[in-house]
C-alpha cells in the first residue's frame, strides 16, 4: 500500500498544507460553490501542483471537506432511559448537524449520486453512521432480533439530508416545518413499532 504524500517527511508542515486546502474547500462549499482543486488551492495560498500532491481530483478534496463527525454517539453524557426521549434527542442533534452544514451535505449527496459504486461506498455520507446513532437511541427497546436495526434504517430514511432536500425543495416547506416533519416521522415510526407494527423483515 502506498504511503500518502503528507506522511512522508516534513509531516507537520505537510499536514498544515493539507488542512489549509480542506478548510479553503469547506469555506467555498459553505458559500454555495463546488470548488475545484485549483480554486481551493488559490484560496489557501497553495500552488496548483502542490495541491494535486494531496488530492488527485476534486472528488477526493470535497470528500475530505465533508463535515463528518467522528462522534460515536449523539446522546448526552447521562441519557434518559425513556426511548421516546432518547430518540427525540438524537434526531434533534442529527438535524442540528444537517442545518449547520447543509451546503456541504448537499454537495456530498450530489457527489454520492454521481460516483461509481466503489467510490460511493467510500464517501463519508454513505458510511451509515446515522443508523448507528439511531440504533443506540432505540437500545432500550425489547424487539425481535434485527427489528431494532430495521427500525433505525426506517427512521434514517425519513431523517437526513435527502429528506431535508425533498421537504424544502420539492414540498416547499420552511426549514422549521421540515424539521418538525422529520421529528414527527421518527416518533411515528417508533410508536408504530411499540404498538407491535414492526418494520418489514
Amino acid at each position: 500500500m502506498s504511503t500518502p504524500y503528507e506522511a512522508r517527511g516534513r509531516t507537520q508542515q505537510k499536514q498544515r498544507t493539507r488542512d489549509a486546502l480542506v478548510e479553503a474547500a469547506k469555506t467555498l462549499v459553505a458559500a454555495g460553490l463546488t470548488p475545484t482543486i485549483e480554486e481551493s488551492a488559490a484560496a489557501a495560498g497553495v500552488s496548483r501542483p502542490t495541491a494535486y500532491r494531496y488530492f488527485p481530483n476534486q472528488r477526493a478534496l470535497l470528500a475530505a471537506a465533508h463535515p463528518e463527525t467522528v462522534a460515536t454517539s449523539l446522546l448526552p453524557a447521562d441519557p434518559p432511559a425513556d426511548v421516546t426521549e432518547r430518540l427525540a434527542l438524537v434526531v434533534q442533534a442529527f438535524v442540528d448537524l444537517l442545518l449547520e452544514t447543509e451546503a456541504q451535505q448537499r454537495t456530498m449527496l450530489r457527489l454520492s449520486l454521481e460516483a461509481d459504486p466503489a467510490e460511493r461506498a467510500a464517501l463519508p455520507l454513505r458510511q451509515g453512521r446515522g443508523i448507528g446513532w439511531f440504533e443506540e437511541a432505540l437500545a432500550p427497546l425489547q424487539l425481535p432480533a434485527g427489528a431494532t436495526h430495521r427500525l433505525a434504517m426506517a427512521i434514517r430514511s425519513a431523517v437526513g439530508i435527502e429528506a431535508l432536500i425533498w421537504l424544502t425543495d420539492v414540498a416547499h416547506l420552511s426549514h422549521a416545518d421540515a424539521v418538525r416533519t422529520m421529528n414527527w416521522s421518527a416518533q411515528a415510526m417508533l410508536q408504530s413499532a411499540l404498538a407491535g407494527n414492526l418494520p418489514p423483515d
